[in-house]
């Protein structure tokens, strides 16, 4: 399988790109600084070198680091580690994240119910014989 950090378009769905003028390099780019401070004291943990920058695009300031390809596996469990940590969730108040839980739990409770009820009714029909034409 093909390295994705080899991949020469970015379209932004991940924070790191290949350094623009040495391939040997990953840039893992950080827009918040609690997310930047976090990747770096795991890079420090894990004696693993690095360069450090920051850039401003677009109003947003960003805070770059370049790390060497061979460290890219490591790099790769410690950005997802940094993002997992600094995650928020996708539904954000408690109250409402179970009873978005509970509604889907009740609405599958009643979808096998019913499931199970279709199924007698027609081990019903099996035993009698039913004209298709019939009215009722």
């Amino acid at each position: 399988m093909e390295n994705p950090v080899d991949h020469s378009i970015d379209l932004g769905f991940v924070n790191y790109v290949q350094h623009p003028s040495n391939p040997n390099y990953i840039v893992y780019r950080f827009p918040d600084k609690n997310r930047a401070d976090s990747f770096e004291e795991e890079l420090n943990k894990q004696d693993i070198w690095f360069e450090k920058s920051e850039d401003e695009k677009r109003g947003n300031l960003y805070t770059l680091y370049g790390v060497h390809k061979k460290d890219y596996k490591k790099t790769e469990k410690i950005n997802y580690k940094v993002e997992a940590k600094h995650k928020k969730p996708f539904i954000p108040f408690k109250i409402l994240r179970y009873l978005v839980l509970v509604v889907g739990l009740g609405m599958l409770t009643l979808a096998i119910i019913g499931y199970c009820e279709s199924r007698k009714k027609l081990a019903s029909y099996n035993n009698e014989p039913v004209s298709i034409n019939s009215e009722n």
